[in-house]
């Protein structure tokens, strides 16, 4: 499957408008829940879009075809703007984001292959996906496959060993097919990052890995299409980008507030003021 992966500005502002269509119904279908986790997932809306409508080689279609690109969300947490992001790109109908952790879902809190096939792994304990995205990657340098396989990860889960393990094990094998998305929103469940557990200087520390390392603003669509299309020309070792992203993004009263990263609007006010600042007129 051929694709053009060059960014028009006509392109970018498609991509952007989807992007608000895809952040109205995340907090739509995270008000219907009524659990889940807000701050991230919204800061992921255009990662997410980025990827599944300009990046990722795939076919909704044919979600197990031989030759996709391999998307992992190691933070699994986020899922609800993932499922968003796949009901828009035709995984399946928009109606089911309604049952959103409802008993029976496929739609469960954190993502279950075993539920939704289409997911390359099931996730949930943080630290596991970059274990995951790194063997995926060996596994396809071994094969001389093509595909490139990319893994979300989160910054509070850099404080788990495992992360880091992987980063050793990518770049002694020079994983130049993986790409980490680091999502830099410097929140976690029960505080900001660098006051638990501080990270800096990450950048250092990931070079120190043998990783490539690219910084991009999180919410600009086109910076991190650039910043993914810088990675695909390293060679010779893996790459993370630093995408510095706003928790809570587009909602005024959520962003950059740790204690959104677990709760969703209350019913009433709350959510009905999170819904009207998603409206879109363009």
């Amino acid at each position: 499957m051929k694709k053009d992966f060059r960014l028009t500005n006509k392109k970018q502002k498609r991509l952007e408008e989807l992007a608000a269509y895809i952040r109205r119904d995340l907090i739509e279908t995270l008000v219907e829940a009524g659990s889940g986790h807000t701050a991230g997932s919204l800061g992921l809306v255009e990662i997410f879009t980025a990827l599944y409508f300009h990046v990722l080689v795939h076919d909704p279609k044919h979600p197990e075809w031989k030759r996709r690109d391999r998307l992992i969300l190691s933070n699994g947490h986020c899922c609800p703007v993932r499922y968003v992001a796949m009901a828009h790109a035709g995984y399946f109908p928009k109606k089911y984001l309604m049952t959103l952790r409802k008993f029976g879902s496929f739609l469960q809190g954190h993502p279950e292959v075993t539920r939704l096939p289409s997911l390359e792994t099931t996730s949930g304990p943080l630290g596991s996906g970059s274990s995951q995205a790194a063997g995926m990657a060996y596994a396809a340098k071994m094969d001389k496959a093509n595909w490139r396989v990319y893994c979300i990860i989160s910054d509070g889960e850099l404080g788990c060993g495992q992360t880091w393990e992987a980063f050793l094990f990518a770049g002694k094998n020079q994983l130049s097919n993986c790409t980490f998305i680091l999502d830099r929103n410097h929140i976690q469940i029960d505080g900001f990052t660098e006051d638990i557990m501080p990270l800096e200087p990450l950048e250092e520390k990931f070079k120190a890995f043998n990783l490539h390392v690219i910084n991009c603003l999180g919410n600009n669509i086109g910076d991190v299409i650039q910043a993914i299309n810088k990675a695909k020309d390293i060679e010779d070792k893996p790459t993370v980008i630093i995408a510095n992203t706003i928790p809570g993004c587009g909602i005024d009263f959520m962003e950059n507030d740790f204690l959104w990263h677990g709760k969703v609007p209350r019913p009433g006010k709350e959510a009905k003021k999170a819904i009207q600042a998603t409206q879109i007129s363009f």
